[in-house]
């Protein structure tokens, strides 16, 4: 296993320990923070050219966004993406606004794939940078709930505002494609 991944100090090209692993030059020290600031730099940006955008999504007409929020998982599979509750009181019910969403998508030439979930539908968009995962507020929050799936603090109240309101509310996560 290489010293860079077993976390010992490495003293000269062969990768043997080193004797005196904070004697030196101090500079070494500082590239460990600035390498890992870079590689979280790029979170969001890997495919793409940018991070995921409001304008990105072809919302149906008259839909307002009332929450918008980046949300970012640093683990094995590091994404950032724009999390969005869309609200439109023209609808009767939040699965006719969820309807309409889904026919907007395919008319603007995004592709239907599987969602993280039961309760989800996902699309991708046309070229595939993009990942769009929408679903109702009931549908998204019984995911959190259950843990399938995860949304920021802010996401989730806004769902929760929307529910108590009777508004219909659907939530949709943009992510950038990693490949």
């Amino acid at each position: 296993m290489p010293a860079a991944c077993t976390g010992r100090a490495v003293d000269g090209a062969l990768g043997y320990p080193a004797r005196h692993p904070m004697s030196g030059n101090r500079s070494r020290l500082l590239l460990a923070p600035i390498a890992t600031a870079l590689g979280l730099c790029a979170c969001g940006h890997a495919g793409a050219g940018h991070p995921a955008a409001v304008s990105d999504v072809p919302l149906v007409g008259g839909a307002e966004i009332v929450s918008s929020a980046r949300q970012c998982d640093r683990g094995a599979n590091p994404y950032c993406a724009l999390e969005l509750v869309v609200v439109d009181p023209r609808y009767r019910s939040s699965g006719d606004l969820l309807t309409s969403e889904h026919r907007q998508l395919k008319a603007s030439g995004w592709a239907e794939t599987g969602g993280d979930t039961g309760q989800e539908l996902a699309a991708n968009s046309p070229t595939h940078p993009l990942r769009l995962t929408y679903a109702t507020a009931v549908g998204d929050l019984r995911g959190v709930d259950l843990g399938w799936i995860q949304r920021s603090r802010q996401t989730a109240l806004a769902l929760s505002r929307q529910i108590f309101d009777r508004a219909p509310a659907i939530s949709l996560m943009l992510e950038s494609s990693s490949s």
